[in-house]
């Protein structure tokens, strides 16, 4: 069985502000992808490896800010948080343990998008 996230898509409304956000916070670069009346960037995409990728996508009319929670796979959580925080991003809630399924730290995203850290130490 294959774990049950297979892709998450962050709406934005500033995709520029978000790009700089994301590539900041996680030190990676994003790619366009090709998707008609859409704008997406793609997280880098390993599918040799575990876990979800997805994209920020700016769709006109869809608003930002949603109910879904991303957890992205980190190091430390902590890092990620003060990267968040340095690329215009907002500390929701510190690093905090839960127990033996390691530790998480929540951040607001640039767009209004509430996400998840999650690191083992």
């Amino acid at each position: 069985k294959q774990n049950p996230v297979g892709w998450f898509e962050l709406y934005v409304q500033d995709m520029a502000r978000a790009r700089a956000f994301y590539e900041g916070t996680f030190q990676v670069q994003l790619t366009p992808l090709e998707s008609p009346g859409i704008t997406m960037l793609a997280f880098p995409m390993n599918f040799e490896q575990p876990g979800a990728t997805g994209a920020l996508v700016h769709a006109p009319g869809v608003p930002s800010g949603g109910s879904t929670m991303v957890y992205f796979s980190c190091a430390d959580c902590a890092e990620e948080a003060a990267r968040a925080a340095q690329h215009g991003g907002k500390i929701f809630r510190e690093k905090f343990s839960i127990g033996q399924y390691g530790f998480i730290a929540l951040v607001h995203d640039t767009e209004g998008n509430t996400i998840g850290l999650h690191s083992m130490t």
